[in-house]
């Protein structure tokens, strides 16, 4: 009999190409990594792992069983899922992962609420990338997911995931309060030619599309300053080091010395929640999905009364 375990061990090798990738993934040691495989080896009586330069590499027999063991494992899942369904109870691990502003605006009274309704569930949070958030559903390490994209850029769900939108995230520009726009009550994108921009790092999804969005309003960023978070880049305008576009849930912390004005064509992005749809039927999902949004929709009563 193979040890469920072990097969998880060495599927995640295959995936994430070497054991010290695996262990991050499974959030173990590469020792204990090591060591499922080893004792799948005497289980199979097959050589899974040969040297390899200084790693190591699955051998062939370690491949044909690696694809069997998704298979097996994605079977697990629906089992588990199907037999979740069945009892009806919200109950278990639920592993989640959403990108940096809505762990912060959204998902802390999401699962404050979920904690309330049912005790007995146990929530494991995780600040992501979306991209990463993405791979690691699709991938089952984690099984909720909080993800965006750009409305003028969408992103391309995988096969297998399923998504429900939970609001459309208005983005306005932030102005250094002196600055000879600031009084206005919106402004067209086109206007703010030369300007400094402030942005996250490149290769991120808010900085790809900014460049993206201004290039196609026939504007050349010129970004001056990167910061991840949108405090940090309020700051720098604040500072007066450029101007930056933010959205409406990363407006937490919004210092003194700006101004923050609509902008047209009106720049918005959608969040939204994804899972894998053969796990779809479990309970904890879909209390979930609906504990954020019903925060999603609280978020959106307070931005149009403010």
């Amino acid at each position: 009999m193979l040890d469920l375990n072990r097969l998880k061990a060495l599927h995640a090798v295959h995936v994430y190409g070497s054991v010290g990738a695996a262990a991050d993934a499974l959030m173990v040691t590469p020792s204990a990594v090591s060591q499922q495989i080893a004792k799948l080896e005497r289980e199979t009586g097959a050589r899974l792992m040969e040297r390899n330069g200084r790693g190591v590499r699955l051998t062939d027999a370690a491949g044909l069983l690696a694809e069997h063991a998704e298979r097996i494992l994605a079977l697990v899942e629906t089992a588990e899922a199907d037999f979740e369904a069945l009892r009806g109870q919200v109950v278990g691990r639920l592993s989640v992962g959403a990108f940096p502003t809505a762990a912060r605006g959204l998902l802390p009274s999401a699962v404050a609420g979920l904690k309330e309704r049912h005790p007995d569930l146990l929530v494991q949070l995780d600040e992501r990338e979306p991209e990463r958030v993405m791979r690691e559903v699709h991938r089952g390490e984690l099984d909720l997911g909080v993800v965006q994209d750009w409305l003028n850029r969408p992103i391309a769900l995988p096969d297998g995931l399923s998504r429900s939108t939970l609001l459309d995230d208005i983005a306005d520009v932030v102005l250094p309060v002196t600055h000879p726009l600031a009084g206005r009550r919106e402004i067209e994108l086109a206007e703010l030619h030369g300007e400094r921009w402030i942005s996250s790092r490149p290769g991120t999804v808010c900085h790809d599309w900014l460049v993206f969005t201004l290039r196609n309003a026939e504007l050349e960023p010129e970004i001056h300053c990167r910061a991840d978070e949108y405090p940090t880049q309020m700051a720098m305008v604040a500072a007066g080091l450029g101007c930056a576009v933010v959205p409406r849930l990363g407006r937490d912390c919004v210092p003194d010395g700006v101004r923050i004005v609509p902008i047209r064509p009106r720049q918005s992005r959608r969040i939204y929640t994804i899972w894998r749809t053969d796990a779809a039927r479990r309970p904890a999902i879909r209390a979930a999905v609906e504990a954020l949004a019903e925060v999603s929709r609280t978020q959106e009563n307070a931005w149009a009364v403010s």
